[in-house]
């Protein structure tokens, strides 16, 4: 084992070949926790926040909250977010640097304090990412920016106009969130967003600001309606599952389950996913919040076609960890890139694990099904990619080395913990 291992920090090692058998539950939905705790800087009131995961992207946001004026406690899955006297109107690089929902901060530090400095955001590595859409979609509502030095300066002036009219290029799930939760205390002003965002998340956060008292209409529709409004208070809201955490663990369960148990789920939200999973003859039993299902690989399954496209589509966020599934099923599945196409980058990966797949175009894949994949040492990109190779190490013979895995902490809570617990074993090491 010691030979194989390579030197970078933050690898998995695993033993292939596993089964899962148990009970594994879904924790509160990454890409809502984080617009939502944003969104906190909109009162000066307290907010209790419910089902929140601990994972290092809420933990980065805690960290910016504080660098606001905010105060943050978490016991358990719930988080105490204190009213401040002063918010600051300047939120340091370093934690920004981290991810890029930390720049919703942007819009609500500006509408608080008339002013703001806020760093560039990071994240994966998924290709560009640009924060225009952001910018340009905040500047009609009276934000002016000026980029410098790798900081975002922000200042508001009032608006003549009572309705203001925000079409978006893309049905940016960010640029949504962001002009949504600033709009809201833009008083006295209507703003029509069109060609928004559909994610559940949007939703989520939606109902977290009319909860505190906003205004916001067309909620789950294309086009979402916002009366500004002067203020909004302290509220106790719980954060729905993560749907890309339960899917990732419903993939598994077609890999590997054995009787495994899939609590907490929404089964609304991960209808694209289950739509294929019946095209591709995979057996499971959805009953309420829970999902029941054990591996399909010993039966005729059917390869597929898969692109990805913004909700109610299929998730850009699942793709990777469907290729893996897809490479283990006979027959020649194609898979478009349409939102990421650097999340193709885990392609070389896994034929390094025995897959034959090859791309075309830099976003479509070509998946000819194999009989099996074999331990390699591999290279993790991003979040999902983690995961999906994490997927890969578990139903492969022998052992994989996944290096720079840290990734996978951004998204999954607890995910050893949760692995161990429906007989799973990986280690981990810095």
């Amino acid at each position: 084992m010691e030979s194989l291992r390579i030197d970078n920090t933050g690898k998995l090692i695993v033993s292939g070949m596993q089964q899962a058998n148990g009970i594994l539950e879904i924790s509160g939905a990454k890409n809502s926790v984080l617009p939502i705790m944003a969104a906190c800087i909109l009162t000066d009131e307290k907010i209790i926040l419910r089902n929140v995961p601990d994972i290092s992207d809420v933990n980065t946001m805690i960290e910016i909250l504080e660098s606001s004026g905010k105060t943050v406690n978490r016991v358990k899955d719930t988080l105490y977010i204190e009213k401040s006297e002063k918010i600051n109107s300047e939120i340091p690089y370093e934690p920004v640097r981290k991810m890029r929902a930390s720049f919703n901060v942007y819009g609500p530090l500006t509408v608080i304090n008339k002013i703001s400095k806020v760093a560039l955001p990071g994240g994966c590595s998924l290709g560009a990412r640009p924060v225009n859409f952001h910018i340009d979609g905040l500047m009609k509502l009276g934000i002016e920016s000026k980029i410098e030095h790798g900081f975002v300066y922000g200042k508001i002036k009032p608006i003549e106009k009572s309705e203001v009219h925000i079409s978006l290029d893309f049905p940016s799930v960010g640029a949504t969130e962001h002009i949504l939760t600033t709009a809201t205390l833009i008083d006295g002003v209507k703003t029509i967003i069109n060609n928004c965002a559909m994610e559940p998340e949007i939703d989520d956060l939606a109902n977290f600001l009319n909860k505190m008292g906003a205004n916001i209409e067309g909620i789950g529709t294309s086009k979402i309606i916002i009366h500004g409004v002067k203020k909004l208070h302290g509220i106790d809201y719980k954060v729905i599952p993560d749907r890309i955490e339960a899917g990732t663990f419903i993939i598994m369960g077609a890999l590997i389950g054995k009787n495994l148990t899939i609590k907490n789920i929404n089964a609304e939200h991960l209808e694209s996913l289950f739509s294929k999973l019946d095209e591709m003859n995979i057996e499971y039993n959805l009953k309420g919040n829970e999902v029941k299902i054990s591996s399909s690989l010993n039966k005729k399954l059917n390869a597929t076609i898969i692109d990805t496209a913004p909700y109610p589509g299929f998730p850009t966020d699942l793709q990777s960890q469907m290729m893996v599934l897809c490479s283990l099923i006979d027959g020649r599945t194609t898979i478009k890139e349409n939102i990421f196409s650097n999340r193709l980058s885990i392609i070389d990966e896994l034929n390094r694990m025995g897959a034959n797949i090859k791309a075309e175009n830099n976003n479509l894949a070509i998946v000819d099904g194999v009989r099996f994949l074999s331990g390699a040492p591999v290279q993790a990109t991003d979040l999902r990619s983690s995961a999906a190779l994490l997927l890969a190490a578990l139903v492969a013979e022998g052992e994989t080395i996944i290096n720079n895995v840290d990734h996978i902490f951004r998204g999954y809570e607890k995910i050893e913990e949760k692995l161990k617990n429906v007989g799973i074993k990986i280690e981990y090491y810095e």
